[in-house]
C-alpha cells in the first residue's frame, strides 16, 4: 500500500532512493517522488505521475545532489493520482519533508485546525496534514516533534521525515504499517520492507508498533518508544539472495514466480517430515491444547482467503474440528464466537494485511490462540502469533500472488495433518501416506510448467470476450474462485466463480455461443457431477476450457481446450490446477496488453483498512 525508502550516508542519496523505489514499486505505482537535502541546506523535491520510470527520467535530466533523502511510490487512498498528491510533502517553510504509508483517520479535523492557524495546503491527502502538524510542533528536535505529532494521530502509519535544520538525520515512526531500518557500510537506511535493503544489509531491524527510529549518516540507528526512551530492537537476518528479487532473464516477475513454484514447495517441505509425521515445531501449543480445541476460525483476504477455504475442507475431514472461514474484513464487524478452545488461523503473504491482523487481535482478546501462515520473517503476523508457519517462498514481487498461494495450500495441508495426528484422528501410517503424496507435488508442478503451451492455447478462448465463468466442485470450487480472481487481477476481464452445482441457480444465464467457461474437473469423487455440468453448458454453445487429469477421454470429448494435470492425490489437485490457471491468466493479460506485475488499482500489501 505505498512504498517508502530513506537513505543517509556519505554517498549520493539519489541512486539508493531510485533503486529502492524500483524494488518497492509493487507496493504502489500511481506516482513517485523524492525529497533530498542539497549541499546548500535546501530540501528539493521531484515528483512525477505514473511509475518510477517517469521519476527516474526526470532526475536523469536534472539530478538532485545530496547525501540524505526520502522517497515514496504511491497507491492512492486520499486524493486522485497526481503530482500534487504525490509524496514526499514539505511544510510551509520548505524545511521539513515527510513520506507516509498508511491512513490518518482524523486528518480532516487536524487540517481544519492547522488551516485556522495559517498553514497552507496544496494537496487532497491525509499525509500533508502530518508534515504541517510536525512543523507546528517543531522546536529544534525533529524526532521529538514527530513523536508529539503521533500522539495526536489516529490510524496507521509508517513515516520518514527529514529537516534541513538537522542535516543528515532521518526520523521514522511505525504504527500498523511495516517499516524496517538498517545500518550499512554506506550509512543508514529505512524502507517499507526488506527488499530494497537486501543488497546492502545482512541484518535489519523491524520496528514494532509504537516504535520510532533516528538514522544518522555514520550508519547509527537509534530505536525508541513514543516517550523517547530506548526500546528493544527486533533483528531479522536477510537470508535470501538479492537475485531472487530480480527478473533473472524472465520477461516479468509473474512468470518468474510461477516458474519458481517447484523450488519454493520443495523448500517449504524440506525437513518437515520426521519419522513419518509432519513436524511443525513452530506451533507452541501443547498437545493438550490442540486436543482441547473444538473450533478453528480462519481469517484471510483475497488469494489467502481461497487457501483458507481449502484449509476448512482438510481440517474438517482429517482432524474432525469444525472450521469457519471468513473474509477478515467481515469478521471485524460482526459477533464471532471464540474462546480459549478456539484456534484462529490467519493467512497473509505479507504478514501485514490490516484486516487480517485486526481480526487476529479481536479473536485473541476473546481467548483464542493464534496461528499464522506468512511469507515475511519478522512481520507483524509472525510476531503476534502463538505459532507461525513461514511459507519460505522468497520475495514475491508481482502483485498477483502465485508461488505464495501454492505454498499456502501446502502449509494448510500440513497443519491439517498435524492436527489430525495429535488429536488421534489419523494414525502415523495414514499421516505418512499423505505426506508422501504431498512430497510428490513439486514434481507434478514441474510437469505442469513443462506443458505451459496448453495454457497459452486455452487463453485464446478469451479473445474478444468481456466475461468468463469458472466452475468446480468440492476443493476445486476454491480453485475456480482463485482462477477467476487471477484473471480479473491481471487482465481486467470480468470473471465469476461458483461451485459447479450452483450453475443452474443463476450463472448459466450468462452462457451463450462462444462464452468461455473454465471447469476444474480432476479425477475425484465429484468428477461425474461436474461432467454433467459441462454437458449442460456445452449444449448452450459455451467454449469449454477444462483442467483435468490426463487421459480423461470423457472430459476431452466435451472440452474445446484441456490443460492436463499429472495424476496426484485428489486433495493435491488445487495446487497443480492453480499453476495452469495462473499461466492462463497471464497469457490472457499479455494478449490484452496489460502489465501483469503491476495491475491497475492494486497493491501487493494492503496495510490499511
Amino acid at each position: 500500500m505505498c512504498g517508502i525508502i530513506g537513505f543517509t550516508g556519505s554517498d549520493q542519496a539519489q541512486p539508493y532512493l531510485i533503486g529502492g523505489l524500483k524494488a518497492l514499486e509493487y507496493r504502489g505505482y500511481d506516482s513517485a517522488g523524492v525529497a533530498i537535502e542539497g549541499p546548500d541546506g535546501r530540501i528539493r523535491t521531484t515528483k512525477r505521475l505514473g511509475k518510477v520510470k517517469a521519476l527516474e527520467g526526470a532526475l536523469a535530466d536534472r539530478p538532485t545532489p545530496g547525501t540524505c533523502g526520502i522517497a515514496h511510490t504511491r497507491w492512492a487512498t486520499h486524493g486522485v493520482p497526481s503530482e500534487r498528491n504525490a509524496h514526499p510533502f514539505c511544510d510551509c517553510t520548505g524545511q521539513i519533508a515527510l513520506a507516509h504509508n498508511g491512513i490518518v483517520e482524523n486528518y480532516a479535523e487536524l487540517r481544519d485546525e492547522l488551516r485556522a492557524a495559517g498553514h497552507v495546503f496544496t494537496s487532497e491527502t491525509d499525509t500533508e496534514v502530518v508534515v504541517h502538524l510536525v512543523e507546528s510542533l517543531y522546536e529544534g528536535d525533529l524526532a521529538l516533534a514527530l513523536r508529539r505529532a503521533c500522539k495526536r494521530l489516529r490510524g496507521a502509519w509508517a513515516f520518514l521525515a527529514i529537516s534541513s535544520r538537522e542535516p543528515g538525520v532521518i526520523v521514522c515512526a511505525r504504527k500498523g504499517s511495516p517499516l524496517v531500518v538498517a545500518s550499512t557500510e554506506a550509512g543508514a537506511m529505512a524502507a517499507s520492507d526488506i527488499t530494497p535493503l537486501a543488497p546492502y544489509a545482512s541484518d535489519v531491524v523491524s520496528l514494532r508498533d509504537g516504535q520510532f527510529a533516528t538514522l544518522r549518516p555514520d550508519g547509527s540507528v537509534e530505536v525508541t518508544d513514543i516517550e523517547g526512551e530506548p526500546s528493544e530492537q527486533d533483528h531479522i537476518a536477510v537470508d535470501w539472495e538479492v537475485s531472487s528479487a530480480t527478473l533473472g532473464g524472465y520477461p516479468d516477475f509473474m512468470l518468474k514466480e510461477i516458474a519458481e513454484q517447484p523450488e519454493a514447495l520443495t523448500r517449504l517441505l524440506s525437513g518437515r517430515v520426521q519419522s513419518g509425521i509432519v513436524d511443525l515445531d513452530e506451533i507452541s501449543m501443547s498437545v493438550e491444547e490442540l486436543r482441547s480445541a473444538d473450533r478453528v476460525v480462519v481469517a484471510a483476504c483475497g488469494t489467502s482467503y481461497h487457501a483458507g477455504l481449502v484449509a476448512k475442507s482438510l481440517i474438517e475431514s482429517w482432524a474432525h474440528i469444525p472450521c469457519e472461514v471468513d473474509v477478515a474484513s467481515e469478521v471485524l464487524y460482526r459477533e464471532v464466537l471464540a474462546d480459549d478452545r478456539t484456534l484462529c488461523l490467519v493467512i497473509t503473504q505479507s504478514g501485514e494485511t490490516a484486516e487480517t491482523l485486526l481480526c487476529a487481535r479481536k479473536l485473541r482478546s476473546q481467548g483464542a490462540r493464534v496461528l499464522a501462515i506468512t511469507n515475511v520473517l519478522g512481520s507483524t503476523a509472525a510476531r503476534m502469533a502463538d505459532g507461525v508457519i513461514y511459507l519460505q517462498a522468497g520475495p514475491e514481487v508481482s502483485v498477483a500472488s502465485t508461488k505464495a498461494y501454492t505454498s499456502m495450500l501446502v502449509s494448510v495441508a500440513m497443519i491439517a495433518l498435524f492436527l489430525a495426528y495429535h488429536r488421534g484422528r489419523m494414525s502415523e501410517d495414514q499421516v505418512a501416506d499423505r505426506l508422501s503424496e504431498l512430497e510428490r507435488v513439486p514434481a507434478a508442478v514441474s510437469m505442469v510448467l513443462d506443458r505451459q503451451g496448453l495454457a497459452t492455447s486455452a487463453a485464446r478462448a478469451f479473445e474478444g470476450a468481456d466475461s468468463a465463468l469458472f466452475l468446480g466442485r468440492g476443493l476445486n470450487a476454491s480453485s475456480a474462485k482463485e482462477g477467476a480472481l487471477k484473471l480479473k487481477e491481471v487482465s481486467y476481464l470480468h470473471a465469476e466463480a461458483y461451485p459447479s452445482g450452483e450453475m443452474k441457480h443463476g450463472p448459466i444465464a450468462l452462457v451463450d455461443e462462444g462464452y468461455p467457461v473454465v471447469f476444474v474437473v480432476p479425477d475425484d469423487a465429484v468428477r461425474d457431477k461436474t461432467i454433467s455440468n459441462m454437458a449442460e453448458v456445452k449444449a448452450r454453445g459455451a467454449h469449454i476450457i477444462a483442467v483435468a487429469t490426463e487421459g480423461d477421454g470423457q472430459v476431452e470429448s466435451l472440452a474445446d481446450d484441456v490443460m492436463w494435470l499429472p495424476p496426484t492425490a485428489p486433495w493435491c489437485t488445487p495446487i497443480t490446477a492453480a499453476v495452469y490457471l495462473q499461466l492462463m491468466a497471464r497469457d490472457v493479460a499479455i494478449a490484452r496488453g496489460c502489465d501483469v506485475d503491476r495491475p491497475r488499482n492494486l497493491a501487493k500489501s494492503v496495510t490499511t483498512e
